[in-house]
Formats: structure tokens, sequence, C-alpha cells
């Protein structure tokens, strides 16, 4: 029983909820043996960010215990696309684009997940052989009144917006994977209660034992408001170089600290207890606080000597004293060729439009959007802003350019430039 106790406390850390109940949980562990925890992932995006992580982390922490993981790639659904939170229709996926998108989706999912370990399973491999008469008899095992007790669809509904047929199904697709892999807990985010509900009651018509849910809360994004997203600009991808993860850390707001801190972090409860009580208290300056969760999700995402490096860099951008003019330890670096121009010198639109910043969908920077960046001060090179939009610029070798504070680049010119 001490075993189990140990389990559920790994089960209960950062859950919104356990449904049925923890009773349920402790009666599936009692059997002894391995649970099969499933994940369903539809790869609509090409990147995950640190929202994405909460789940997965938690499917990590299941995996030490040693239950079996099942990660179901919606190469199936994804072309129809979860209208969970949807105002409108999404649009269709085509299977080359679910194909690459899940390629890249498993590469980084396996930075927290041990590939050794973690069964990968597509949904066409049921979906595809059915015919349009099990469609027809599985849609039997639900009523349209159930389905559309889903909020986001009563309320398409009420506004007079449409919903379409092949929305409705979404939802029995997505349980039948817990029939089709018998699955004993579904792990997701908050906004899922209804389709993972849903999972439970397919597997008791199929008359399977109903799956355990855990449901994790969305990690709010760096705007302090609105959950984590790049529709928002409020992400921060995982991939994404250690002093840019670092620097997007330090702008969130610290009334979202300690819930990343538990939601991103192995930190140990006792720590995290510290940590509270030391900023309700005083003790802690929200900044050392804050600091620690960057460092501590750098080492995790590159490695414990980035961290250190990305600190430091920041620090010399931020703090007082911290030699602004110095170059950042930890900066990408991008290779220009030497101008040829008139004294060496570029416009400066086209030699920031060679370093090439990102919007926040990753796609590169427009040199209007440049120059709108230019007249904000948005743009800085060794930490001065840029002035005029018609400014020439004579790069040279190690140069520093930000993008705001959150996007850096070091410049390169090749020897004999």
């Amino acid at each position: 029983m001490e075993e189990i106790h140990r389990q559920l406390e790994v089960f209960r850390r950062g859950c919104v909820d356990i449904l049925p109940g923890e009773k349920a949980l402790i009666e599936r562990l009692e059997e002894g043996r391995p649970l099969r925890i499933k994940l369903g992932v539809d790869p609509t995006i090409s990147d995950l960010h640190l929202g994405h992580t909460v789940v997965l982390r938690k499917l990590g922490q299941l995996q030490e215990l040693g239950h079996e993981i099942d990660f179901v790639i919606g190469s199936f659904t994804a072309r129809i696309g979860d209208p969970t939170g949807r105002s409108r229709t999404r649009p269709h996926l085509s299977a080359e684009e679910v194909r690459r998108y899940a390629e890249t989706y498993q590469t980084q999912a396996f930075r927290i997940l041990d590939r050794e370990r973690t069964k990968v399973f597509y949904n066409a491999e049921w979906f595809d052989p059915m015919t349009f008469s099990d469609v027809i008899g599985l849609a039997s095992r639900v009523t349209v009144a159930r389905i559309i007790e889903r909020e986001d669809f009563a309320r398409r509904l009420a506004e007079g917006r449409p919903v379409h047929l092949h929305e409705l199904l979404y939802p029995l697709l997505q349980a039948y994977d817990s029939v089709a892999l018998r699955s004993d807990v579904e792990i997701g985010g908050t906004d899922q209660r209804f389709n993972i509900l849903a999972g439970r009651d397919l597997q008791e018509s199929f008359g399977q034992p109903p799956q355990i849910v855990l449901l994790l809360p969305l990690l709010i994004g760096t705007d302090g408001t609105r959950k984590m997203s790049k529709s928002y600009d409020n992400y921060i991808g995982i991939t994404e170089p250690p002093l840019e993860i670092y620097s997007k850390t330090m702008s969130i707001p610290d009334e979202i600290m300690l819930s990343w801190f538990e939601l991103l972090t192995d930190l140990p409860i006792a720590r995290l207890t510290e940590i509270k009580e030391g900023l309700a208290d005083g003790s802690l300056h929200p900044k050392v606080a804050k600091k620690l969760l960057a460092r501590t999700l750098v080492a995790q995402y590159h490695d414990e000597v980035q961290a250190k490096d990305a600190q430091e860099s920041w620090e010399q951008l931020h703090e007082p004293g911290g030699s602004r003019g110095r170059a950042p330890l930890d900066v990408p670096e991008v290779e220009i060729p030497p101008p040829t121009g008139e004294g060496g010198k570029l416009w400066v639109v086209e030699f920031i439009d060679r370093l090439r910043f990102t919007t926040r969908k990753g796609d590169p920077i427009s040199r209007s959007e440049i120059r709108r960046l230019i007249q904000q001060k948005g743009l800085t090179i060794d930490g001065v802003p840029i002035e005029s939009t018609s400014a020439m610029v004579e790069p040279y070798d190690g140069m520093i350019v930000s993008k705001g504070n959150k996007q850096f680049r070091r410049v390169r010119i090749p020897e004999g430039g």
C-alpha cells in the first residue's frame, strides 16, 4: 500500500482533476501491473512549446514509475481537426502535412519521453480500414444530444454559426482510440475533458473497463492572461536558443511564476514550498526566483552549461553594470558576406533582413515590419536603438543585434571580409 500511495502522489502532482475519483485509480493500481496510459495528439503544428510539455512531462513521470505509455499520433483525426475551443471549423490538413508534422512532433516529444519505453501508434491504423458500415455502427453508440452538450458546439449553435457533421464525429473518433488500445488511463488538458470522458463511455459500451481520466491545467502564456499559444504570440518553443528561452521566461508576470515552477520543472515539492513561502514573506525576491526558473528551463531543454551562459548573457544585457556593449555569450550566429557597397556599409533595412529575425509564427520578418520596428525603437545594435530607417550600418564580426529583448543575433563575417 505504501508503494501505491507513493505512485498516487506522482499522479496527483499538478493535476486539476482525477475522474471518476482517486478511489478508481487506486483500485486500478492495486491490480499490480503496469497501467496503459494514453496521450493522443493531433500533429497540426511543426514545433512544440512549453504549453505542450505539461502533459508530456506528466507522462514522463508516470513512465518512470514503470507504466506503459501509449503515444497516439492522430494521423487520421488530424485530417479532420479537433473542434475543441474553436469558434469556427478548422481547415483540413493533407495526409502529407500530417506526416511531416508528426515526424517533428515525435522528435521533440522524445526530448521528454524515453523513446525506448514509449509505444507509438497512428490512429489511421484502425480508422483507414473501416467501412462506412463500421462508421455507422460506431456512431450508433452515442447520441447527438450528448455530443452537442459540448460547450463550443452549444455556443456556435446558439450564435447561429455552423457545426459540420464531421466535427460532431471527432469526439467519437478520439474516444475510439481508447477502445482500440484498451487504455487504463488517458491524460490531457482541461480543454479535453469532454473528449476523454467520451472515451470512458465508449469503452463501457464495448464491455471494457472505463479509463481513468487525468486532467492537467492549460499553461498560461508569457502575457500572463491567456493559455500559451503561437496564435497569441505568448509562447516559448522548446527548440528555441537558450538565451531566447531565458529572456522570455524572465519577461513573465510574477503572478504566474509558481504555476510554471509546478508544471514545468521537477523541483521537489519541499523546494517549491520554500519558494512559495519566500515570495510570500518577502525573503525571496521575485527576480531571483524567476532567474532560477529561467535557468532550470534552459537546462532541461539544452544543458546546464548553456543555462549558465544564458543567465550571464541576460544579466549583461539587462542589469546595471551588466556591460551592454559586451557580446552576450549565447546568441545565434548569422554569417553575412562582406558588404561591397561604399565604405563597406549596408542600408539598415537590408542589413536586418539578412539576420533572419522571425515573427511569432516563425516566419522571417518582412522589410515593412523591419521599418515599423525601427520606428518603435524595437531593434538595437550593441544595445543602442536604431534611430532611422534610412541609416547605414557598417557590420563587423561579433556585432550583436536584438529584436526586442527576446531575439538576438551575432554577426559573423567570413575571414577576409
